[in-house]
């Protein structure tokens, strides 16, 4: 009888602790977090582009300083991420699942040169969503 009581109370625990875990799994799949990737191109850095590039005028992390960009909301009152690439330009961010806009992370004040942003876009949970960014510097 002690046994058969011991194994309920185990059965019981043991289906409370699964609700509660299959609770959090349910609400992490609902509102988790998707990965954004991508490249970010900038140029001309120079008047005359040359094959193979001249090291002088391929970008640099302060180049990336000065053509930030960043992930915003869609009202773009605020800012969820600065994309911070790597030396050759590839970024991955985890951002939460939603839409919004990939911009200039600081107000531009002349956009001689063109790019491809601000750009609308929307992220899954538990999915990527790529995004390569080109921006003209406007150097010729």
């Amino acid at each position: 009888m002690i046994m058969r009581n011991l194994a309920f109370r185990f059965s019981a625990l043991s289906m409370i602790l699964l609700l509660v875990v299959l609770s959090c799994v349910k609400q992490n799949l609902i509102s988790g977090n998707g990965v954004l990737k991508g490249k970010i191109s900038i140029g001309p850095l120079c008047p005359v582009e040359r094959i193979p590039p001249d090291p002088n005028c391929l970008p640099t992390m302060a180049t990336y300083k000065a053509w930030a960009t960043a992930v915003w909301t869609l009202n773009k009152n605020s800012k969820i991420a600065t994309i911070v690439p790597n030396l050759d330009g590839t970024y991955q961010i985890d951002i939460p699942t939603g839409n919004y806009i990939i911009d200039f992370a600081t107000n531009q004040i002349s956009h001689i040169g063109g790019s491809n942003i601000p750009k609308t876009i929307s992220i899954s949970n538990m999915d990527t969503t790529i995004y390569n960014i080109n921006i003209d510097t406007g150097i010729r």
